[in-house]
């Protein structure tokens, strides 16, 4: 057991190290030369980044810092040594991309090398500190920095750490408004997406930067609980005994068989409650009407079964 915790926690620290330095390589090389921010600290430091050429590194260490120890101090300690080492992996890789690297675009349909700030001028856009001018494709580096960011961050939360910044200011506000989280990350998130209108006057950045973090967020869902869907059904039936063998012999499948009472006339009825694959799901529908004509059935879409024939509990 000792030998399997130790693999695991080795494995994770692994999947941080990489998740850290894909999200910096997103960062830097995706993210940045399109003067995109989609959300987060290091939205706001690209944005901070174009307008005073400062590294992205600095600008984002300069706030995850104070965010860290003011969410400690009213939040509690609930962050974790992993999301702090995770704070400080992708300070140190942005600062050694940004370094090596610089701030060039991955994907362009060709660049002219110049002097200057960056800007949006003709269609071009002109690389931070001089770096050159390119022609963007925006949909193409969109897609592409969308799969970057939701891998690194969905292999972050593989990992138990969580990503820390503006998300600190949704859970602090979260405490005095009781607001739901999920809305106050999106309100953060999206007046950082907007910061690029405001700073750069284009209304392509903040619409690229929301399908950005629809693309990322798909790519997270993935990587967090993995590409199969399953289907989790609840069978009110009168012919339980039918349904349970067709289950149980066609399906290979197991389930729970739970008694009932109806709410109108007070009739006992049994309820089958079963879990299973999409293919093997299609497989019970179309035999239901069958099975039992009259059948009441309830499905729920089940992102993550643990158990029995499904994922192993996880250990603590």
């Amino acid at each position: 057991m000792e030998k399997s915790n130790f693999k695991q926690e080795v494995f994770a620290y692994l999947m941080l190290i990489l998740g850290s330095a894909l999200f910096a390589a997103g960062d830097v090389m995706f993210v940045n030369p399109y003067l995109l921010a989609p959300g987060g600290t290091y939205g706001l430091s690209n944005v901070f980044n174009t307008l005073w050429p400062w590294k992205i590194s600095y600008y984002a260490i300069c706030m995850d810092i104070p965010l860290l120890i003011i969410g400690t101090i009213i939040l509690g300690p609930r962050f974790g040594v992993k999301t702090v080492i995770s704070t400080i992996l992708i300070f140190a890789f942005t600062w050694l991309f940004e370094t090596v690297w610089g701030y060039n675009p991955v994907i362009h349909e060709g660049k002219i090398l110049t002097d200057g700030s960056a800007e949006i001028v003709d269609g071009m856009v002109q690389i931070v500190n001089g770096g050159g001018w390119f022609v963007p494709d925006y949909f193409l580096n969109t897609v592409v920095a969308g799969l970057v960011y939701g891998l690194a961050i969905g292999l972050i939360f593989r990992a138990g750490a969580t990503s820390g910044g503006s998300d600190i200011i949704s859970m602090i506000i979260h405490k005095y408004t009781k607001i739901s989280l999920g809305t106050l990350v999106l309100i953060v998130d999206s007046c950082i997406t907007l910061t690029t209108l405001v700073a750069f006057g284009d209304i392509r950045l903040p619409i690229y930067s929301i399908i950005l973090i629809f693309i990322e967020s798909k790519i997270i869902d993935v990587v967090v609980d993995g590409t199969k869907t399953y289907k989790t059904a609840l069978i009110v039936t009168d012919q339980a005994e039918i349904v349970r063998n067709y289950i149980l012999n066609d399906l290979h499948r197991g389930g729970t068989c739970i008694t009932g009472e109806g709410l109108y006339n007070g009739t006992e009825r049994k309820i089958i409650y079963v879990t299973m694959e999409r293919t093997d799901f299609i497989k019970l529908r179309s035999n239901l009407r069958r099975l039992d004509p009259s059948a009441f059935v309830n499905v729920i879409d089940s992102s993550e079964i643990m158990g029995k024939g499904f994922k192993a509990l996880p250990t603590e």
